[in-house]
């Protein structure tokens, strides 16, 4: 099967979905793609509520906001592929990108002036923070260890070591001692945990469950299967402390290590990752420098919130119907000038990374470098006029920041926006 489709989305969670409804809104032909059976991304396991709570005014389950999605799916101008996998892509002259798939009826192609990438992310694994020792049974990433949990009802074991304090992985704590499992602890390497606030009360203070900063999992002990790991304190560099070592028994090790965008779809286009948030940089229409290839996400970046992912999809959505439907002439093809705005002060990343002049008025999102109190947050013109300005009490690098601005207040001739954090 070969078919022309003004935009194509690769991926149907709750970012791919988002897209595709805005795209279909906004009079464009959208395929929707997916590699799993059914749509809904990593929401299928996440029973927890808490989602919904900005898009929908409403506490909701994973599986409850997945589904609100697919219901806006029905009835518009969207064709589904599930058990559908990307192959191959490229651009074109004239046709736009060209896809390969394989699907359960066999290879097929696509072809799209629009592309949007809402491939998520994937976690860190063992490996990648070089635990030692061999590699027994029952060492698992959060999210595996939940889907064995929620979606096929299997305990991964019954005492229980988490390493690292990301949000799934305190998640998880409560989750398996809800299923009768002992969690020994949550051993975090830094100097504060890597979770949002909430999590950190819900899930540990609520459950008597502790947490250890500043220590990590020096070594992984057994050979068939876990039978105890070691664990260290660390200096401010890292390094492990000498005389601290504490032996723990345990059937399983759970990692909640960091999660990293995925975007390995894009290699053959040659698109440059940003070193900061592991995604390409996009414009407020979510359009990356390569003109119809648009990414929304955590496959843009990684998202606190869910309800941030379907904010960033509907962008892109909106964004590439415009690009494929030639709303804005050549302008919006690529030639249009780009404003590039530029981190400065205590800012980890922020997105998006560049504005163009005549695109929708932006929602920019940021994380501090590091914990600050009392801290102002200015976007500035070259010249240092200030166009936007505010106070926060408190930040902290886990708990991602949102605010909108006006293009009426970006002036003439910008050359660049500078995007400015300070402790004051």
């Amino acid at each position: 099967m070969e078919s022309n489709y003004d935009v194509t989305v690769i991926g149907g969670g709750p970012a791919g979905m988002a897209a595709a409804v805005a795209a279909a809104d906004g009079g464009a032909r959208v395929a929707l793609v997916e590699r799993e059976e059914k749509l809904g991304g990593i929401l299928k396991q996440c029973i927890h509520d808490g989602f919904g709570l900005f898009r929908f005014n409403e506490r909701l389950t994973g599986p409850e906001y997945a589904w609100r999605y697919q219901q806006m799916l029905m009835g518009r101008r969207i064709d589904v592929f599930t058990s559908t996998f990307l192959t191959k892509i490229q651009r074109g002259t004239e046709e736009g990108f060209q896809m390969r798939f394989v699907a359960p009826g066999g290879p097929f192609g696509l072809t799209s002036p629009a592309v949007i990438t809402a491939t998520g992310c994937r976690e860190r694994t063992g490996r990648q923070v070089f635990l030692h020792g061999d590699r027994p049974a029952g060492i698992f990433t959060a999210g595996q260890a939940q889907g064995f949990v929620n979606l096929q009802g299997y305990l991964p074991g019954r005492r229980c070591v988490i390493l690292g304090s990301g949000d799934i992985g305190l998640i998880m704590a409560r989750r398996l001692t809800l299923e009768g499992a002992e969690v020994e602890g949550v051993y975090e390497v830094k100097q504060e945990p890597s979770g949002l606030t909430r999590n950190l009360v819900q899930c540990l203070e609520d459950f008597d469950i502790p947490l250890h900063l500043s220590t990590t999992v020096k070594e992984v002990h057994g050979r068939r299967r876990v039978e105890a790991v070691t664990v260290c304190q660390v200096d401010e560099a890292g390094r492990p402390v000498t005389g601290t070592d504490r032996r723990i028994p345990c059937d399983s090790l759970i990692l909640s290590v960091g999660l990293i965008p995925e975007n390995e779809i894009l290699d053959s286009l040659g698109i440059s990752l940003d070193e900061r948030t592991r995604g390409p940089g996009v414009d407020q229409n979510q359009m990356t420098r390569l003109p119809g290839l648009f990414t929304c996400g955590n496959a843009q970046h990684v998202n606190d919130l869910v309800d941030y992912v379907s904010e960033s999809g509907a962008a892109a959505g909106r964004g590439a119907a415009r690009f494929a439907l030639g709303k804005r002439g050549a302008e919006e093809r690529g030639t249009e000038e780009t404003i590039p705005v530029r981190p400065s002060g205590e800012i980890l990343y922020q997105v998006p990374a560049a504005l163009v002049r005549h695109g929708e008025d932006p929602v920019f999102f940021f994380r501090a470098s590091r914990s600050l109190e009392k801290a102002r947050l200015e976007l500035r013109s070259p010249g240092g006029e200030v166009l936007y300005q505010k106070r926060y009490t408190f930040l902290r690098p886990p708990e991602m920041e949102r605010f909108e601005f006006s293009m009426t207040k970006l002036p003439e001739n910008c050359g660049e926006l500078i995007f400015h954090l300070e402790e004051v």
